[in-house]
């Protein structure tokens, strides 16, 4: 019976990925198109929690993700499941219900006692199904829906006579379902205007809750999306601000920090040992989870000023980080807060060991990586790859008698080369991380000479990285990216030419709001853009979208 599911699941992913294809071919109208968005590993597992417990272990491989245009979440949009990715994930589906209908959770889950534990219970069956399904699939089961696991439920029941293990095939299909694996987005039109559809109900209660929470609608959004109270006005207002008053914030806004910041690719950096004795995978795990730490408590916590994230010694430590950033740490586990001193050459994100390791190479520190990651990743700026047949041979000789620090060998490497262009772009900003090697340790100089780390941001100066933060907080283009970037967090695609004018009024308004960015989240939770779709355009048969 879950052969003849994963097969139709199979047909269906084709079918939806077809028509994910057509809705890419919507017109500008002033809004984007509607997408279907696969969970990523992470709102996975936040779901599976959020609905059966954290007890509940998800174990198994996963299909990468896929960054497009900077972002994990709007890579969602242009990825699909494989044949065996889908076997990872039925394999995953099976260890989960294996253990949500174990005699020692049923009970917890299972609102109901079926009359004999060896026979069907339609009844009993249906209503678990109705439930549980609702939460997986993020809206009110159809019969249509009901129909097919209540079928493998008793099919598997009479067979092997055991009701609960009827149960856990049903639930199983719920987990291999596309509409749970995938965030299905579904639109009507709009009667006062035929260039735009409405989202219905249950996608704006999707996108809500992954927005704000990383995972799955809990059951007040989903009565308010059945009451119809989610398509504006004071009703969405409330659950907006029920959202945002949440614990669950917390995580909402680390998975988005993690995906701007790229921090789901530290578990794949890799240092050369010799270099650097002192990096270990425990320094790298705790650098990620600082930095994260470190972002809530500033904009969830605190509620401050997004700008100041550039400047602020705040911080927590464990005795492990302690080591890297050469400070003392009382706590001999678990962490505890920090304050790095006026006059220390650390401040704001950009000195932490997480970015600093992640954009380096293996065995050395790199300008040129870290100044990409501020200009895309920051300033959401555009930089163009490197020429396939460039010459790097200066920039990584390191032991270059000639060129003794990375400011000699990249001014060696782009004179002359073609490459100058791209480099002013990179690497005077770049340049300013330099007294940071390539798990984030302070030095003064690199083969016995002085780092000169200053250097200008479009035009305005700085001595060193504390300097690069503080320019970077005032550079209004920071802003304006930190809005652009969490509205395609938000909506799962690019701005479309005719939200330009809806960004640039977004970013007034986040400034006037003093930069917090949980009134930034309230602001695009209840914007037009988040709750509708452009008009499908036609397509002449026989000519290209």
């Amino acid at each position: 019976m879950i052969g003849s599911m994963h097969s139709s699941a199979s047909r269906w992913l084709l079918l939806a990925l077809a028509g994910a294809v057509a809705l890419s071919c919507s017109r500008d109208d002033g809004v984007g198109p509607i997408a279907m968005r696969r969970l990523t590993a992470d709102q996975y597992k936040q779901t599976i929690a959020d609905v059966f417990g954290p007890d509940i272990k998800v174990v198994g491989r996963f299909e990468p993700d896929a960054r497009r245009e900077g972002l994990l979440a709007v890579g969602t949009a242009f990825v699909t499941i494989t044949p065996a990715g889908f076997e990872q994930y039925e394999t995953i589906a099976r260890r989960i219900s294996a253990q949500v209908i174990a005699p020692d959770n049923r009970d917890r889950f299972v609102r109901c006692t079926p009359e004999d534990a060896s026979a069907t219970d339609r009844a009993c069956a249906e209503q678990f199904i109705a439930e549980v399904g609702r939460r997986l699939l993020r809206r009110e089961l159809s019969d249509e829906d009901v129909a097919p696991r209540l079928e493998i439920a008793e099919a598997t029941t009479r067979k092997l006579e055991d009701f609960y293990t009827g149960l856990e095939y049903a639930l199983t299909s719920l987990l291999i379902s596309p509409e749970f694996l995938f965030r299905v987005e579904r639109a009507s039109p709009d009667p006062d205007r035929t260039d735009r559809l409405r989202l219905t109900n249950d996608t704006i209660a999707s996108r809500l809750s992954f927005f704000f929470w990383n995972s799955t609608p809990d059951d007040e959004l989903l009565d308010a999306a059945e009451r119809g109270d989610l398509a504006g006005g004071s009703t969405l207002d409330r659950q907006i601000e029920r959202l945002v008053a949440s614990r669950k914030l917390e995580s909402g806004v680390r998975a988005f920090f993690s995906d701007l910041l790229r921090l789901d690719e530290i578990d794949e950096v890799s240092k050369d040992v010799l270099l650097y004795p002192r990096f270990n995978r425990q320094i790298l795990a705790d650098s990620r989870e600082q930095t994260l730490r470190v972002i809530t408590d500033h904009l969830v916590v605190r509620n401050a000023d997004y700008r100041d994230l550039f400047t602020s010694r705040r911080s927590f430590m464990t005795r492990n980080l302690g080591l890297v950033y050469q400070v003392p740490v009382r706590e001999r586990e678990g962490w505890e807060p920090a304050e790095f001193p006026e006059g220390s050459p650390r401040a704001g994100l950009l000195s932490h060991v997480s970015l600093l390791t992640l954009h380096s190479h293996p065995g050395r520190s790199s300008a040129t990586l870290r100044g990409i990651f501020v200009r895309e990743a920051l300033m959401c700026q555009e930089v163009p790859a490197a020429p396939a047949d460039v010459d790097f041979t200066v920039v990584q000789d390191t032991n270059n008698p000639e060129h003794k620090t990375a400011r000699d060998r990249l001014s060696a490497h782009s004179t002359g080369t073609g490459c100058e262009s791209c480099h002013r772009l990179m690497d005077p900003i770049g340049l300013g991380f330099e007294n940071f090697d390539g798990i984030g340790m302070w030095r003064a100089s690199e083969n016995g000479e002085p780092i000169d780390a200053s250097g200008r941001v479009d035009g305005e100066a700085f001595e060193d990285l504390v300097g690069v933060g503080r320019v970077l907080r005032d550079n209004p283009g920071v802003s304006a990216c930190a809005v652009e970037s969490l509205f395609r967090y938000a909506v799962g695609r690019s701005a479309v030419v005719g939200e330009r004018e809806f960004l640039r009024d977004l970013t007034a308004r986040f400034a006037a709001s003093g930069h917090r960015h949980r009134e930034l989240m309230r602001m695009i939770a209840a914007s037009e853009p988040f709750r509708t779709a452009s008009a499908l355009r036609e397509i002449p048969p026989g000519s290209e979208s």
